[in-house]
Parts: C-alpha cells; structure tokens; sequence
C-alpha cells in the first residue's frame, strides 16, 4: 500500500521553482531523506512584493510516486436509455461525458459546425468582418469555450469535482500542468485538439453529435418533455432535455418565452475591453523593467465599489488578443483570449460594472427579457459607433477610444495600436452606455488607477462592448431535481440557464444534469 507522502510547503525564487535540482537538494536539507521521489502538486505566484516567489506545494515519498494524472475509462453504451443535449459547448460535453460514464446515450444538437468548418467562419469574421449567425465565436464545436482561451480557474469547489473536470481535459490532451497551476489555462491554440478528442471520445462510445441542428421548438405534453424540433423539421422523441446552449443563445429565451415556459431576470455585468502594452503590466505587476524569463506574462484582477455598485476586471487575457465575438449582423460584442504561451504584445481584459434593475427600467415591458434587450440596443449601438455599414448590417469595426479620454468623455483625436483585427474607429463610447453605468466605468478605471500605478497611461485604450459576461436571463429549475418547476424532462443547464460562470463550473453543472438523469432513470 502505498503510505502517505510527506507535504512541503515552500516559497522560492522564479528560477529555483524551474530547477528540479535546486527542489530535490531543498527537500534533502529539509527532511534529511536522500531517497525519495517527488512531485510538486500546487503552484502560485507571489507578486506582492518586490521579490517575486512561486509558492509551492510538493508532495515527497520514500515510494514510488503515483501519477497526477489518471484517466477515466468508458466503455460503449449497452443500454437502450438516451437523452438529448442541447448545445456542445463545456456544459453539453461534460454532461455527454457523464452520461456515457452512466450507460446512456447522449444525442448531442449543436446549431454550429464541427471545428474545422467553424474555423473558416471565424476568419470571414476576422478577414471579411462577416457574421455568420450560426457559426462564430460563440456557437459551433466546443462552443464559446474553444476559442476563450481555457482559462480553468474556478471558485466552484462546493459545486462539483473540480479535479475530475481538469482530470478529464488532461485526458483528452490539455497539459498535465492545469493540475498544478492555482491559475490553470489551456490556450486557444490547444484547445481544439481538446474538444475534437471529446467528441471522438462521445462518438467511439456509442453517443451522436449532429452539428448544424439548430433547437427550434420543444414538445411538450401534459407539462412534460416529450421529444425537440431540429431545424423546424426533424423531430427527436425523448423524455429528457439537457439545455446547455450558453448565454448567447438569445432565440432560446425567446423560444421559452413565446411557449410561456418560465423565465427569471439574472443579474448580469456589462462594459469594456481594455488592453495595455504586455510590457506595461509585466513591469506593474512585477515591480521591474523587464519580465524575469521565469516568470509567466503578468495578470491583474481587479475590482472596486462605485456608488454601490460592483466594477471589476473580467475575463483578463495576458500575452492576448481582442476577438470579435457577435453572434448576428449589426452588432458589436467583444471578448478577449490568449494563446498557451501568452506571447502576443499586449494584456487585455474586460472591465465590466453589474447591472442593476434601475438600468432596465426603459426596457421594463419585456419582463424576465428585459436585461437582454439593454445588452442588444448597446449593441446595436456599438455596431453603429463602429461607423459600419447600417444599411445591410455590414462590418465589425469596432468603437474605441483611449482610455484616459473615456474618463475624460473626450472623443480621441487618434488610436494607438490594438489587437482587435477588424479595426477600430474613433468614437464616443462613453456616450454608448447609459449614463450611470458609463460614470461608475470611469470612476472605476481612476480607482484601478490608484490601486496600480501606471495603468491610467495614454496608449491603453478601450474598445466597446464588453457585454455577453453572463447570461441576463436564468431558466429556473428545482433545487433537488435540477428540472425546469413547470416542465418535467427539462434540466436548464450552465452558463445560458444561469448556473455557472465558466469553462470548469459549466463543466460540473453538466455532470450534475446527467447525473440526475441517471437518478431518475434509476428510480423508474
């Protein structure tokens, strides 16, 4: 039996952290063993002083040493049971996991392409600043997820086995290290090996993956599920819909809506992107002139209370780039990622203030949807901004503006450089918002300001919006059964349906759905 390793818990330099030498010659002065194996199984940094640590956790046996990693085995389905899984974003394709786990079939929808299809949308987006509306950034394999960079970070501890999520993604060719990083990312680059590995995973083991299958009505009998409508022709009978469609999927709420299946107003963050040279955060974060080349690109996180009210970074992208990111014509959404190694020339992230119920009071007559008709005129109004063409919705220029002239409500005479491919134009974008939530925005960049110095220079700028943070709407369900309280069958799920915010925490909420799946199953 193997016995419990030794824990050492110690603080060293960028450069003693990377040497496997300098580790196994501390561990020897510090616990007088000369044989043993070691692994290190958490890692962090320290930035708050001038001398930059890694913290490290290292686990020590006189043993062999286990692996960190240990892969889940799944064999083919045997069962006739199945359920339909609506959207193949982290959600959809943990929950397909867990039902494969479970013996069950999962019949997988996604309005999207498969990835290598996807990808040419993606450049139409970038090169031709055209939006396919089912298929972008947001919708198609892997969903929004493959193309956000994999940051894996997660306070979602309470909600499900974390580790089994990161455990499954190593599985599927993520790198070991996001079992050790207390900040793990996996990198847009590497991501889609990632999902594609998933859905052979899904498919080798008897589940069905349809992509450009759009939900386009649910059946509903005596208040319970009892099949879907795909592309308004093809109909799939089942007893259970897992809706995992993400928080873009606005016909979903609509569809909801005009069924008069029950909707919730969710509070949701809206705002803007902001991007600084790498070098500068590097050299704020890091207290030097130049990044030690032990060190990662620097991050920030970053909030502060104006009037009441929450202003905070999101989403922050070092070594990354601004995406363009809306999910139809006429619309201006942002986003930001980053590659594995994080090397582009500039940081971005988003910087967001919570909406709260006064900022929806003019869209008050659209109910449970009102949060979602403030994100679509802002929007609009973006796309407008961006000095796009309005007559047949052409163009994904984006608004920008320094940022010390957003604090100062001063259009900006000219645009430092950006990462944002499309381009840029010059303009108001402190006029885009309304006017409560513009003024915290700015009051919130001078205090970000004050908290790290230097972050108020002239070449940061913004570009507008930041506005699909999380869901405005949330599809309620029971506590016990995670079914929708009116529609029997009906299991909202992840980020769109509002319970989770995050590649990891949408990952777990599906594991949940399919996971009381099963418990109904086995209880008929």
């Amino acid at each position: 039996m193997q016995k419990e390793p030794y824990i050492l818990e110690i603080s060293v330099s960028p450069e003693e952290a990377s040497s496997d030498i300098f580790i196994r010659q501390l561990i020897t002065s510090k616990t007088k063993l000369e044989r043993f194996e070691f692994q290190i199984v958490r890692r962090s940094i320290d930035a708050r002083k001038k001398q930059v640590k890694f913290n490290l956790k290292i686990e020590i046996y006189t043993d062999k040493k286990p692996t960190l990693f240990q892969a889940k085995k799944l064999t083919p389905i045997t069962s006739n049971q199945s359920a339909v899984v609506i959207g193949f974003g982290p959600a959809g394709m943990f929950a397909a996991l867990k039902l494969l786990e479970k013996n069950i079939k999962p019949i997988v929808i996604e309005r999207g392409k498969s990835l290598r299809n996807r990808r040419r949308d993606l450049a139409n987006i970038t090169k031709n600043q055209i939006v396919n509306p089912e298929s972008n950034y947001c919708f198609g394999e892997g969903g929004a997820g493959t193309f956000s960079d994999g940051k894996l970070y997660t306070r979602s501890t309470k909600r499900g086995d974390v580790k089994e999520v990161l455990q499954l993604l190593v599985q599927h060719g993520a790198d070991e290290n996001i079992l050790v990083d207390a900040h793990p990312h996996i990198g847009t680059n590497k991501l889609p090996k990632v999902v594609e590995a998933i859905r052979n995973t899904i498919i080798e083991n008897g589940g069905e993956i349809h992509f450009e299958s759009k939900l386009t009505d649910l059946l509903i009998e005596n208040n319970s599920i009892k099949g879907v409508e795909i592309n308004n022709d093809t109909i799939i009978e089942t007893a259970n819909v897992i809706l995992a469609t993400g928080h873009s999927a606005r016909d979903i709420f609509y569809l909801l809506d005009k069924k008069k299946i029950k909707l919730e107003a969710k509070p949701f963050a809206i705002g803007v992107r902001v991007e600084h040279p790498q070098a500068l955060i590097d050299k704020i974060q890091y207290h030097c002139d130049v990044r030690n080349e032990y060190l990662p690109p620097a991050s920030y996180k970053l909030v502060t209370q104006v009037k009441n009210r929450g202003v905070f970074s999101f989403c922050m992208c070092p070594g990354g780039i601004i995406a363009p990111c809306a999910t139809a014509p006429g619309e201006i959404v942002t986003n930001g990622w980053s590659p594995s190694k994080r090397n582009n020339p500039f940081a971005n992230s988003g910087i967001v203030v919570a909406v709260e119920p006064n900022d929806l009071k003019p869209y008050e007559q659209f109910g449970a949807l009102a949060g979602l008709k403030l994100q679509e005129n802002i929007e609009r109004k973006a796309f407008v901004a961006g000095k796009n063409n309005e007559q047949n919705n052409f163009g994904q220029i984006a608004p920008a503006q320094r940022l010390i002239d957003f604090i100062d409500n001063q259009i900006s005479a000219s645009l430092p450089d950006c990462s944002y491919k499309p381009g840029v134009a010059s303009a108001a974008v402190h006029q885009l918002f309304p006017k409560q939530i513009t003024e915290r925005l700015q009051q919130g960049f001078r205090d970000f300001g004050n908290k790290m110095k230097g972050f108020l220079i002239r070449d940061a700028i913004i570009v507008a919006v930041e506005s699909r943070t999380s869901s405005p709407v949330k599809i309620p369900r029971d506590k016990e059964t995670l079914q929708h309280p009116e529609i029997k069958g009906l299991y909202p799920c992840g980020e769109g349906a509002g319970y989770a915010g995050g590649i990891v925490s949408a990952a777990i909420d599906g594991q949940k759905c399919a996971e009381q799946i099963n418990n109904e199953i086995t209880i008929k």
